[in-house]
């Protein structure tokens, strides 16, 4: 078991207060993966993080920041292979059943402007959507001895998930007060989330962070200057609303190039990165620093794929991120999910050489 204070080390990176380590962490694998390691000596029962002494890169703290009611989920056809339902988003969806892999989106309630009142009535601060255990969510985060993060409310990803990205963009250029309405409605879900953990804990969480993945291998699905002129102010309110609570860190997980939106994104408020995929773009952690400066923390930038090959090429990946961890405001873990290519004796390898890292 990791016995390391994992919260303390993560808050004296992030600050540039000095340390001498980097956190073992374990975010998880594809099913597939799994499936492989204990073919290869995991026991079936593991809990992976205790096997391989390591942790989660940290605990969210949330309440129910969904739709609001959400709708009824209905299974359209069904066979051995695949699904078609209506998923609680309103979308239809085909999801294969034998392997990992992303849904097909077939048809969205969500089309247009004329659809929007019925996802904005399900967008509404309800006491109804705090959690009974709420009281217990927080109580285990703070004795967890892990960073501490609010969920809080994707601005753009989960339009692109109700609408499909080619609605989303129509109405970005069609009926751009619309797009800023829904913008302007999910930051202030956010906010009011926030009010309702915050003040009931004992300790400041760590950060404020959500999810978003608005950008594939080309970029991202909204040009800098509609991001700036729609999404931004919705950063920046939920930034403001954190620092009422002295949470001086907003964070947001997008995969593909992230690289046009890191400067409208460090403008709006959000100074945390993760997991900035290697991908065919080849991010570069170390770039990044030297472009947007200290205040662009970064968790990630290790290329998982790496992991598929052996020890020397493991081993040249982590002394080329030397310098930024020992620099701080940079915490190495492989850049996604761990593939299924991926040896057990390798992922070993990995972590245990991280564990062993003297900065």
């Amino acid at each position: 078991m990791y016995t390391q204070p994992y919260r303390t080390l993560w808050q004296d990176i992030m600050w540039y207060k000095g340390h001498d380590r980097m956190p073992v962490i374990h975010w998880g694998g594809w099913k597939e993966t799994r499936e492989r390691w204990i073919k290869e000596g995991l026991p079936e029962d593991a809990d992976e993080r205790e096997y391989f002494g390591a942790v989660a890169h940290w605990i969210f703290i949330g309440i129910n920041i969904d739709l609001f009611p959400s709708f009824e989920e209905i299974v359209l056809e069904e066979t051995e292979e695949y699904k078609v339902f209506r998923a609680s988003d309103g979308v239809i969806q085909k999801q294969w059943k034998k392997s990992s892999n992303i849904p097909h989106f077939m048809e969205y309630t969500l089309k247009n402007s004329s659809d929007w009142a019925e996802y904005k009535n399900r967008l509404r601060p309800d006491g109804a959507r705090i959690p009974g255990d709420l009281k217990e969510q927080i109580e285990k985060a703070e004795s967890s001895n892990l960073p501490i993060a609010i969920e809080t409310v994707p601005l753009m990803g989960w339009i692109r998930n109700w609408m499909g990205i080619e609605n989303m963009t129509y109405l970005i250029y069609d009926e751009p007060d619309v797009f800023a309405d829904m913008v302007d409605t999910l930051s202030n879900l956010s906010c009011w989330a926030i009010d309702q953990i915050i003040p009931k804990m004992k300790t400041r969480p760590d950060m404020g962070f959500g999810w978003e993945d608005i950008c594939s291998k080309s970029g991202p699905f909204v040009s800098p200057s509609a991001f700036t002129r729609y999404v931004a102010p919705g950063y920046l309110k939920i930034r403001q609303k954190l620092e009422e609570y002295e949470v001086k860190i907003l964070g947001v997980d997008s995969d593909g190039d992230v690289s046009a939106l890191l400067k409208p994104w460090l403008d709006s408020g959000v100074n945390l990165l993760f997991p900035l995929e290697i991908g065919t773009w080849n991010a570069d952690p170390m770039e990044v620093r030297k472009k947007y400066g200290r205040e662009l923390r970064i968790v990630g930038g290790f290329n998982k794929l790496v992991l598929e090959k052996g020890k020397k090429e493991i081993d040249e990946e982590i002394e080329r991120r030397v310098p930024l961890m020992k620099e701080g405001g940079y915490i190495l873990m492989p850049d996604h999910l761990i593939t299924p290519g991926v040896p057990l004796e390798n992922y070993k390898y990995y972590l245990e050489r991280v564990r062993r890292l003297k900065l």
